[in-house]
């Protein structure tokens, strides 16, 4: 997974151009993400659509300075989650070591969702919600976060297309100096990392995506930077970025081919439209 560490490098470096000496077999492929820019704010709106996928892939629709929020595809094509998670704000992989007052609170546990600790990238509260998403399907997702002195707390709502119905997921809380969103970035993501992983090919579509600022004005994300992981056990070059009928898009792994240059701006069409998100009242407050 995205770590804090990995989030705080990216955010400083950008392309993430990181040479490491020592050579190790190819594992994974390589983790692709797309950097959008837009003012702080209280609520982040995306689309996400998976065109390919294979076991163990993680596709990240809504990343922030705290936390991610998407979907992974886990052991097989059954077994399928929506995934929410937010950092403690201290140091350390080992999640039994944070002390109590310092770690994520659960303010909300939705209906059939998971909640429980993380560690190993961090640590911090995690919710997984099951659902069997499709390729092809376009799911939405919304964080809503509300400043509480020197705390934020984290709205997940996710749209059932199912049901047709917005399922608010979790609320987590935790202390930021109270800051409220920023830093917002998609990705995707081999988490399998066994060798042929890196021979498949993950690909999604990123479109629509909205962020309400503090003043309530709402801004379309419409400008991405293209950057990538750089662990010597990625494989390297079949990863590529771009739009593609109106809407960004990410791939790595497999037969990818690289058209676009690492660290530069995709931006959409001035005449490519877009609607701002209808969202259920509760979620706009």
């Amino acid at each position: 997974m995205a770590t804090k560490l990995t989030w705080l490098w990216l955010l400083a470096l950008g392309a993430g151009a990181i040479s490491i000496s020592a050579a190790e077999p190819l594992r994974a492929a390589r983790s692709v993400h797309l950097h959008f820019a837009a003012p702080s704010g209280d609520l982040f709106y995306n689309e996400l659509t998976v065109e390919q996928t294979t076991d163990g892939s993680y596709f990240m629709a809504c990343g922030w300075n705290t936390g991610y929020f998407g979907m992974q595809q886990l052991g097989s094509s059954t077994n399928k989650v929506v995934i929410f998670s937010v950092w403690d704000p201290t140091q350390g992989d080992d999640a039994n070591k944070v002390p109590l007052e310092q770690r994520v609170e659960i303010l909300h546990e939705g209906v059939s969702a998971k909640i429980r600790r993380f560690g190993g990238e961090g640590t911090g509260g995690q919710c997984l919600w099951p659902y069997l998403w499709e390729t092809n399907e376009t799911c939405r997702f919304a964080v809503r976060a509300t400043v509480d002195g020197d705390k934020t707390s984290y709205a997940g709502w996710f749209f059932d297309n199912r049901t047709q119905a917005w399922q608010h997921l979790v609320t987590f809380r935790t202390r930021t100096g109270g800051q409220p969103l920023r830093g917002y970035y998609s990705f995707i993501e081999d988490f399998r990392r066994d060798g042929k992983s890196a021979t498949e090919v993950r690909r999604a579509s990123f479109g629509n995506g909205w962020v309400r600022d503090l003043k309530g004005e709402w801004t379309s994300l419409r400008r991405a930077t293209f950057t990538a992981s750089s662990s010597e056990w990625e494989a390297k070059e079949n990863i590529d970025a771009g739009i593609s009928a109106g809407r960004f898009f990410l791939a790595t792994g497999g037969n990818t081919a690289r058209l676009r240059e690492l660290g530069k701006a995709i931006e959409l069409r001035a005449d490519v439209p877009g609607k701002i998100p209808e969202l259920p009242e509760e979620l706009k407050r």
